[in-house]
């Protein structure tokens, strides 16, 4: 969201100040060079080396260009970019907020976002940058500014669509970012620092990278080009001018760019975008399990000769799980074409499928290999965090209890120190009741906490209830 404070994990930042250092450490560099050889009369064995360094520091500040695109020699980014920069656009929001003794504050944002579809106003951009707007301005390269709405958007991708109305607009073609490979040029376009339309260059450094945002589903793009606070919904882009990622978070020590960010894959952009529009909510896809990681020494342990996977520890009544068969101890090695090793792989993987899509899942029991079709069900709601919910509620993670839709919201996970844990939360407890109504699924536990300063929260813990309070 606009303005937000980094991500609780260190180093990882969607809006903060920054003091890019790449350029002045090859400035300087550059000119210690250029001392010494006024000195000193060199050898060819030092310029050798000198010639050598310089060339060094020059690709350390960028990569070169690819000799050709499609066949054709590239002599120049230019037409490139002239192609796809007028599909960026950027965003700027404003919110109200309660300040001292209630009296409402205005505060704002910025950010960026790429016009997916032209005819019906479409944008892409970020969950973080408009998920709390009142407000939203769009600015474009020719000059005007339009106001947009949120047509949807869903925080455990980062994804948000808006829609304006303006004529003339320009998209970008959307390409397949599953054809995307580590060491592909790249461009990123954006807003850094409200310095509009802004054009970095680099490589993909790798893919597939997880972990970044602790609660979210993820599988990003990597990459070195220059990633700023202001680019986040920008454009990261192909050498055929094609959309492959919308850029979404670093990871710095100060705030500004080292060289490492992350782009959500555009195979992830359009499900989304796909559900908003189809449904007008995201219906994310639900197996039915709980899972735990299997490492390789926990899989020699248990006598599977596997490197990793997702074991099945619970499988939910009447679940897409249940019905296609898995059990308990079961250990999950693959989902359609892709291979699973891990139990975050795995609830990436069916996280980012629709409810209702069809899967095929292959698996081991006592050492042998199985496979099943499952039909996923649909997860009752987006992946509820509970720093969105309240702030006494934050390092913690809810789901549906896993017994019956009926029985409450189950606490999923913990982190040690946070202030959910200095509450008494605990992972497995069952809320059943909050200010003493009843909690039935996630959007009770969002509607009711979301509207108290204080929480009563009714807990089932084991064969026993307790009653925590949250400030």
């Amino acid at each position: 969201m606009p303005g937000r404070d980094p991500v609780s994990c260190p180093g990882i930042f969607y809006n903060s100040q920054a003091i890019q250092l790449r350029e002045p450490i090859l400035e300087n560099s550059i000119q210690s060079i250029s001392s010494i050889s006024e000195a000193y009369m060199m050898t060819k064995h030092q310029l050798f080396w000198t010639s050598l360094i310089l060339a060094f520091l020059s690709y350390g500040a960028q990569a070169a260009l690819p000799a050709e695109v499609g066949g054709k020699p590239v002599t120049s980014l230019a037409p490139l970019v002239e192609t796809a920069s007028p599909a960026v656009v950027n965003i700027r929001v404003s919110q109200e907020r309660r300040g001292p003794f209630g009296r409402p504050v205005e505060s704002g944002g910025a950010g960026s976002g790429v016009i997916v579809d032209a005819k019906n106003g479409y944008i892409l951009t970020n969950h973080h940058v408009v998920g709390d707007a009142d407000e939203i301005e769009v600015g474009l390269q020719d000059g005007r500014t339009l106001q947009a709405d949120i047509v949807g958007s869903d925080a455990a991708t980062d994804i948000a669509l808006l829609k304006v109305e303006g004529d003339n607009l320009t998209e970008m073609p959307i390409g397949d970012s599953n054809d995307v490979r580590v060491g592909d040029f790249v461009i990123a376009i954006g807003n850094p620092y409200g310095l509009s339309h802004t054009v970095t260059s680099g490589i993909v450094s790798a893919l597939g990278r997880t972990g970044i945002s602790r609660d979210g589903y993820e599988s990003f793009i990597q990459t070195d080009a220059s990633i700023n606070p202001g680019n986040s919904g920008g454009a990261l882009v192909n050498m055929n001018g094609e959309l492959i990622g919308i850029n979404s978070v670093i990871i710095s020590r100060s705030g500004g760019n080292v060289g490492i960010g992350f782009a959500v894959p555009t195979e992830i952009a359009s499900s989304i975008m796909g559900q908003i529009l189809d449904f007008g909510e995201i219906r994310r896809g639900l197996l039915g399990v709980n899972i735990q990681t299997i490492d390789p020494e926990a899989a020699e342990t248990l006598g599977a000769d596997i490197e990793g996977g997702a074991i099945v520890t619970r499988v939910f009544p009447n679940s897409a799980a249940e019905q296609a068969g898995l059990q308990v101890g079961d250990i999950i090695v693959g989902v359609n074409d892709k291979a699973i090793e891990s139990g975050t792989e795995l609830r990436n993987t069916i996280g980012l499928l629709r409810s209702g899509d069809t899967i095929g899942i292959r698996y081991l029991r006592d050492n042998k290999s199985f496979s099943t079709s499952a039909e996923l069900g649909r997860a009752e709601d987006q992946l509820l965090s509970g720093a969105d919910i309240h702030s006494g509620l934050a390092g913690a993670s809810f789901a549906p209890a896993s017994t019956s839709s009926d029985s409450g919201v189950e606490v999923t996970s913990v982190e040690d120190g946070s202030p959910a844990a200095q509450r008494g939360l605990r992972a497995g407890d069952v809320i059943t009741a909050v200010n003493r109504v009843l909690v039935r699924n996630l959007r009770d536990l969002e509607t009711v906490a979301s509207n108290s300063r204080i929480l009563f929260l009714l807990v089932q813990r084991g064969d026993r209830s307790l009653m925590l309070q949250i400030r």
